[in-house]
């Protein structure tokens, strides 16, 4: 029976090679693509392009074919766009042509073209801007929204405090509190933080971006043809997807038995009242399938993303004590079917606009009397058509939190600031920090 499996797993792989190779010489004749390096069959730009730190890699590419070329992930061509000029034309000035999502494996196993991350055409379009009006009803970029961010962020000292001063790891008490503010406008709900099921959902979310970064991820990104047929721990990223979904869908169980369309108190809310009055309609993007999409993409885009970007901004401030020190002594006063690749790293950190733009520096976004300078050149949200829906959100919890961590607490490492490395651990669709302890004093 070994020997048969061993021989079946063998036959799947070399039809998936013929597959491949079909496909990548169907390919190479059609139409002119950017230039880029010459890809080879099946593993196409495998030995250019490396999976675990590929903006590196992407703008080492850049400096030799220039601000637009083309990569072979796997069989798949990919144009990179590298630059801020080539950035902005594509998503802002062209916004329009540029709307769609190119494809991506992991997402669209995971969401099967649902949602409002994954998805794609009149969908898409029509769900998006529910959810944009709905956020906005519940206070996003409103004054309403930041004082429960600040109702958050007193459970969140009080967290802190417990530490009394000894070394903690941050992580997942930044993703819980982060998360109940987006779980109070889709949920309608704040959860304890140590409540066993929340924890899980916390573990739940960072193994998906841990997987989805790492090398087996990236892998999936580039030969999904071939390891969908395959057993291994790219796998497990989608009973990750599945156990956080099981949980929005529990949830709007909940709130199918309390609905009162007259007064919705929640995303769930709505969207179910929204499929009430589209009923008739049996073509209707609003059905229960995209309601559990829809919900669990706000969920874990609200809550991962910011809670590392907020995690992150606490390791440069261990590292750079002397600016923390600055900064809270402020705060106590305060082509058609072509999938395209916008590298937004490349305009974050480009160098026309950022003098030394890989040092941590806060005086890039400041003139020179000290007061706030804005730069086109930062759009760590994106730009156009798919600009980040939840922006002012996560602009607002950013700032918040630091600044209420910050005016509480004094943030010492638990080793010499010269031996933190700030280098992401993982580096693929998002940059990961570093695990790291800190040991948070009252002021």
């Amino acid at each position: 029976m070994e020997l048969l499996g061993a021989a079946t797993v063998v036959l799947l792989v070399c039809i998936a090679c013929l597959l491949s190779i079909t496909a990548w010489r169907g390919r190479s004749g059609k139409g002119k693509m950017p230039p880029g390096p010459a890809p080879l069959p099946i593993l196409g730009n495998l030995l250019q392009v490396k999976p675990k730190d590929l903006a590196t890699t992407l703008q080492k590419l850049s400096e030799e074919y220039g601000p637009v070329f083309t990569v072979h992930l796997g069989s798949d061509p990919v144009v990179v766009l590298h630059g801020h000029d080539v950035v902005k034309e594509a998503l802002v000035d062209r916004a329009d042509e540029f709307a769609a999502r190119g494809h991506m494996p992991i997402g669209d196993r995971a969401n099967n073209g649902l949602g409002i991350i994954f998805s794609n055409n009149q969908e898409w379009l029509q769900v998006r801007r529910f959810a944009l009006s709905t956020l906005r009803n519940f206070g996003m970029g409103k004054r309403s929204i930041e004082e429960r961010i600040q109702e958050e962020s007193e459970h969140l000292l009080e967290e802190i405090n417990k530490t009394k001063g000894t070394p903690f790891d941050p992580t997942f008490t930044l993703s819980c509190a982060v998360s109940n503010v987006i779980c109070s406008i889709v949920f309608g709900r704040r959860y304890d933080y140590k409540d066993k099921k929340f924890l899980a959902l916390m573990n739940n979310m960072n193994n998906i971006f841990e997987m989805t970064n790492s090398y087996w991820g990236q892998l999936y990104q580039m030969f999904s043809n071939i390891l969908d047929y395959l057993p291994g721990p790219h796998n497990k990223i989608f009973t990750e997807f599945d156990a956080l979904k099981a949980f929005v869908a529990e949830e709007v169980k909940i709130h199918q038995a309390t609905l009162d369309p007259s007064s919705p108190q929640d995303f769930i809310d709505c969207f179910l009242t929204k499929m009430q009055e589209e009923k008739e309609h049996p073509n209707s993007s609003f059905h229960m399938k995209n309601l559990i999409t829809s919900a669990f993409d706000l969920f874990i885009a609200g809550t991962e993303t910011t809670s590392t970007t907020v995690r992150y901004g606490l390791l440069l401030l261990l590292k750079y004590p002397k600016i923390q020190a600055s900064y809270s002594a402020l705060l106590l006063v305060l082509s058609q079917g072509t999938t395209i690749f916008p590298v937004l790293t490349s305009v974050l950190h480009d160098s026309k606009e950022f003098p030394n733009p890989n040092e941590f520096n806060p005086g890039h976004f400041l003139n020179e009397n000290g007061t706030f300078r804005k730069s086109e050149f930062f759009m760590p949200f994106s730009a156009g058509k798919r600009i980040c829906p939840g922006e002012s959100l996560a602009r607002m919890e950013i700032f918040l939190l630091m600044a209420i961590i910050l005016q509480n607490f004094t943030l010492k490492p638990v080793v010499d600031p010269q031996e933190l490395s700030i280098t992401p651990t993982l580096s693929g669709t998002t940059n990961v920090p570093p695990a790291y302890q800190l040991c948070a004093v009252p002021r």
